[in-house]
C-alpha cells in the first residue's frame, strides 16, 4: 500500500517558502524522492479507479503527473516552480472528454472531474445533450451521494445569457450558460496523507463517474 508521505508535503511547504532555482537545485534529491512517492501513489490510485472505469487502466502515474516547472512567459508571477503536484487522469484544459484530476498542495488539495475549458464544438455538443436530456442530467447531479460531495457545478466564466442556438425559455438554461462542466471536492491534508487515501479518493472519484459518462455521451 502506497501513501503520500509527510516528507512530500514538507518539501512542497519548503518550496513555497523558497521558490527559486538555487534552493530547488540544492534540494533536487528531495524533489526526486517526493516525485517518486507521488508517482507510486498515483499508480495505486489508478489501479483502484480502473475497477469502476476501465479506460483508466491505460493511464500511467508518471505520464499523468504535470511538470513542476511553471510556464512564466505570459505571467506576472515569475516564480519558476508550481507548489503542488497535479495529475490529470483523463482530464485537462481543452479536453474533449470528461475525466478526473487530483491536486495535492498543503492546505489546498482537491480533486475534480468533468470537462475543463472545452473547445467550442465540444461545448456545443455537451449543451445540446443537457438541453435534450435535462431530466437525466438533473438525476445525476441531484443524486444524494453526488450532492453530498459536489453541492454545485463550477460557475466560473458563466455566461449572462442563454447561448445562441437554444431557446431562451429552455428549462436547463442555467446549465447551458456554463463554459466548464466541472465538479470540485476539497481535501484536508490528513485525507491526502491517510494510509488508505488511494481507496478513499477512488470512492469519491467513483461518485463522479455518471457525470463524466453523461458528458461523454455525444462523443461515443
Amino acid at each position: 500500500m502506497t501513501n503520500i508521505k509527510p516528507e512530500t508535503f514538507k518539501f512542497l511547504k519548503q518550496l513555497t517558502a523558497n521558490n527559486n532555482r538555487e534552493w530547488f537545485n540544492e534540494n533536487k534529491a528531495v524533489y526526486t524522492q517526493s516525485q517518486e512517492n507521488v508517482i507510486a501513489f498515483l499508480d495505486e490510485l489508478i489501479r483502484e479507479m480502473s475497477g469502476f472505469d476501465e479506460e483508466l487502466g491505460k493511464i500511467e502515474g508518471k505520464k499523468s503527473l504535470f511538470r513542476i516547472y511553471r510556464d512564466t512567459r505570459f505571467s506576472k508571477d515569475k516564480s519558476p516552480y508550481k507548489t503542488n503536484f497535479g495529475a490529470s487522469l483523463g482530464m485537462g484544459k481543452g479536453s474533449q472528454k470528461g475525466g478526473y484530476y487530483l491536486h495535492m498542495e498543503p492546505g489546498k488539495s482537491f480533486l475534480a472531474g468533468g470537462i475543463y475549458m472545452p473547445e467550442s464544438s465540444v461545448l456545443k455538443e455537451v449543451r445540446k445533450e443537457i438541453s435534450l436530456y435535462g431530466d437525466d442530467f438533473l438525476k445525476i447531479i441531484n443524486n444524494k451521494d453526488f450532492k453530498k460531495h459536489f453541492p454545485e457545478l463550477d460557475q466560473d466564466d458563466k455566461l449572462k445569457k442563454i447561448p445562441q442556438g437554444f431557446e431562451k425559455e429552455d428549462p436547463m438554461g442555467e446549465y447551458l450558460k456554463l463554459k466548464n462542466f466541472i465538479v470540485v471536492y476539497s481535501l484536508k491534508d490528513e485525507e491526502v496523507l491517510d494510509k488508505n487515501a488511494a481507496k478513499n479518493l477512488a470512492k469519491i472519484f467513483k461518485v463522479m463517474k455518471p457525470f463524466n459518462d453523461f458528458l461523454n455521451t455525444p462523443f461515443q
